[in-house]
């Protein structure tokens, strides 16, 4: 067997994260916290390019990895428009929108270092699944007013790895298989996979939705709207409250699903109930996916964080067993899932796209 050696870069608010495989094995990896001081003297997210870069370079050096041995560099996808799912070359198209976009987020970097890193060495760049996969049905868009249409924003990375994952349990291809995928974390994005596209999927980014640890998930307008005319916030503490500060952290003042359980564990009545009600969220919207795959499943899976707690999953689980078998993947590997998008292009299972806006 020929070995690949693949470095996976994973850059978030504070950290850098990486990991080298050699094939579909990891070697080692590490996450690399950056101060608000470091930081802080960067005055856009796109300008911490070259910092973040020299610090993975520093770390590998410092532990004995010599860069030549790299076959590929994989990066997390940005905030990139719309595009299909796969597995991308890190052009220079992309490198130029990235730089100059206005949505700045620190997922924007990871194509910008993997390319750093990988230029000089003549090697492949890659970024895979990034949340702006969009895959779904023009049905799938519609909603009750003409100026607003539903979008494709989700946990793509993990869900079409976990797809993958199940569809290779029930011995068929994942391009033959009609799948519900509920990624379970900070956020909730509950995706219809027919025959290896997403064809419809909550905005799981903005909060649309089953309501999950920090999101508030879809709400009824009326009063929603009535809140948002009170002047009582702005809209960036609206927006807030919708994205990071709604859901379980509204109601029980933790997004620490862990302590939540524990909560549970020792009786709280109000832990159970916001618990129980996140399960039936969940299985609801289950439920309406079913419909739009037209009852036809092979499986429904349940993957992300939260996958972890038992109690959850059988809540959820006895709303929606009559619907299909259920597969739990608890987690969400993303190094690893670079890696195998990466490794896929690499082994010659599927070619490279190129980006173009």
């Amino acid at each position: 067997m020929e070995y690949k050696t693949i470095l996976a870069i994973n850059p978030g608010s504070t950290s850098t994260k990486l990991a080298v495989f050699r094939n579909d094995q990891k070697l080692f990896d590490a996450s690399l916290s950056h101060s608000a001081e470091e930081l802080g003297q960067f005055e856009r997210i796109n300008d911490q390019r070259d910092f973040r870069t020299r610090i993975v370079m520093d770390f590998l050096e410092e532990n004995d990895f010599d860069v030549h041995e790299l076959t590929a560099v994989v990066g997390r996808g940005g905030l990139l428009p719309p595009m299909e799912s796969g597995t991308y070359n890190v052009n220079n198209a992309m490198l130029d929108y990235l730089r100059n976009t206005n949505w700045e987020h620190a997922s924007n970097l990871g194509a910008m270092i993997a390319d750093a890193i990988a230029r000089p060495m003549d090697i492949p760049a890659f970024i895979v699944d990034p949340v702006v996969v969009d895959e779904m049905d023009d049905l799938a868009r519609v909603t009750g007013l003409p100026e607003i249409k539903r979008v494709s924003i989700f946990h793509a990375l993990n869900q079409k790895a976990a797809a993958r994952e199940a569809a290779e349990k029930i011995g068929k291809a994942y391009t033959d298989c009609n799948l519900i995928v509920a990624h379970m974390g900070g956020g909730i994005s509950i995706g219809a996979h027919r025959k290896g596209r997403v064809m419809d999927v909550n905005n799981a980014l903005n909060g649309d939705g089953p309501f999950s640890p920090e999101r508030a998930g879809s709400v009824p307008t009326w009063p929603l709207i009535e809140w948002v005319l009170s002047g009582k916030l702005s809209e960036g503490e609206m927006k807030k409250r919708i994205t990071g500060q709604g859901g379980v952290v509204a109601h029980l003042g933790t997004n620490d699903m862990r302590e939540v359980e524990k909560r549970v564990d020792e009786k709280d009545p109000e832990a159970e109930f916001i618990l129980r009600a996140m399960a039936y969220a969940i299985a609801k919207q289950i439920g309406s996916m079913a419909t739009a795959l037209s009852g036809d499943l092979d499986a429904i899976v349940m993957t992300g964080g939260i996958a972890y707690d038992k109690r959850l999953v059988g809540w959820i689980r006895e709303r929606i067993e009559f619907l299909a078998p259920i597969i739990v993947l608890p987690g969400e590997d993303e190094m690893r899932s670079l890696v195998l998008g990466g490794l896929r292009v690499l082994n010659g299972e599927e070619s490279a796209m190129e980006w173009s806006i």
